[in-house]
């Protein structure tokens, strides 16, 4: 009983399913960006190397023989992985850029003066009382 206690307090810590939260959209994102790679980025990448698709290239190791299949060192799929990972660590990277500058700006803004405290606003009536008086 205590552990499912100690799992029940663990599992629904704010911390937890925030964590979950930003799996779920950080896997949505990835799906974009492997989207964007794959589909905007790479075809005008191929087309300036001649036509190049990465994916496809490969050294054959050892041909099929016998029903057993090729042995092939597929160092194209090798190249894609790296463009995209290099791609998406730039967009992560121009995210973390703009947000560190929102918050720099945000700091660099001036704090409004902090309003004065009752003791503070009655120092002020007499001092102004006491002008008048004079």
């Amino acid at each position: 009983m205590q552990i499912l206690k100690e799992f029940k307090e663990f599992a629904v810590k704010g911390n937890v399913i925030d964590m979950a939260v930003g799996i779920i959209i950080g896997a949505a994102f990835g799906k974009i960006v492997s989207s964007f790679v794959a589909d905007v980025v790479t075809p005008p990448i191929g087309m300036l190397l001649g036509g190049v698709d990465f994916s496809n290239l490969a050294i054959t190791l050892k041909a099929a023989a016998d029903g057993a299949p090729a042995v092939v060192l597929s160092y194209g799929k090798f190249i894609q992985t790296v463009v995209d990972f290099t791609i998406i660590a730039f967009a992560i990277f121009m995210g973390i850029k703009a947000i560190n500058t929102l918050k720099r700006a945000e700091e660099a803004a001036p704090a409004p003066p902090p309003e004065p405290t009752k003791e503070e606003l009655l120092l002020t009536e007499i001092r102004d009382l006491l002008k008048e008086k004079r």
